[in-house]
């Protein structure tokens, strides 16, 4: 069942977006070479629990971090470490904040010093398949046109979108219906409608989008090792344009 907000929710949720798209500025900030994910990854959480607010992943399922911090080839789901970045490194960094009843999640992909022009072209086309979804996050669309978008942009663009992990609506649990893919046809799935929130999170791959979860059983990678991006912002359907709830109010 996909839960339609309230007024009094959807400021909720504004409010736990705005604390975590400011733990993703903070984490962004802190991405150079030398620094361990465990230091991004312990910043985020003091940040996060300085606002009142509880990081939605720190314990979820037994995820051991409070932001998922992915390297290079890591798609999603890196569990943070003594993991130094290297200059030329691309760094995925995804994070949630509880507060008030209602999550917030939003990632970001970040260079880490120099890095090569095809890294910085995958980073941006990633953001932009974001945005070309949301063209379509409008009242009496279907879902799937969102991911119809964000695929073609990708392809066109020479690069590859993940199959095997999608975005979904967020709310009072960080993951709620419905399922929101990167993919397929357009015209499918339920009508959006004003009230519901999503997040939506293009994962692109520069290679095949072929994918496999390592021992750990969290890390997920690209099958071929090619570089990975991710991006992603919770939104509100409306009546009008959609509303990005993942901002930092700056």
């Amino acid at each position: 069942m996909i839960s339609l907000k309230s007024p009094r929710e959807i400021e909720a949720m504004r409010r736990a977006g705005r604390i975590t798209a400011q733990a993703r500025a903070l984490a962004a900030s802190m991405i150079r070479p030398g620094v361990t994910t465990h230091e991004i990854d312990t910043a985020v959480r003091r940040f996060i629990e300085s606002h009142g607010a509880k990081p939605s992943f720190l314990g979820y399922a037994g995820f051991p971090g409070s932001a998922c911090i992915s390297v290079n080839e890591e798609v999603i789901h890196g569990i943070p470490g003594p993991r130094k970045l290297k200059e030329g490194d691309i760094v995925s960094v995804d994070v949630g904040a509880f507060i008030g009843g209602f999550h917030g999640d939003c990632a970001g992909t970040y260079p880490c010093g120099q890095v090569s022009d095809e890294a910085m072209r995958l980073i941006k086309v990633t953001e932009q398949s974001f945005w070309e979804g949301i063209k379509f996050a409008r009242q009496g669309n279907r879902v799937s046109d969102i991911g119809h978008a964000v695929q073609a942009y990708v392809e066109q663009n020479g690069f590859s979108v993940v199959r095997d992990f999608v975005g979904h609506g967020v709310g009072a649990k960080l993951h709620e219906p419905p399922e929101v893919r990167n993919y397929g046809p357009a015209g499918h799935g339920p009508r959006l409608l004003p009230g519901m929130t999503l997040a939506v999170e293009p994962m692109v791959c520069a290679g095949d989008w072929q994918v496999k979860v390592l021992a750990d059983k969290w890390t997920t990678v690209s099958l071929d090792g090619s570089l990975t991006a991710h991006y992603e912002n919770s939104i509100l359907i409306t009546d009008g344009e959609p509303e990005i709830l993942t901002v930092t109010g700056e």
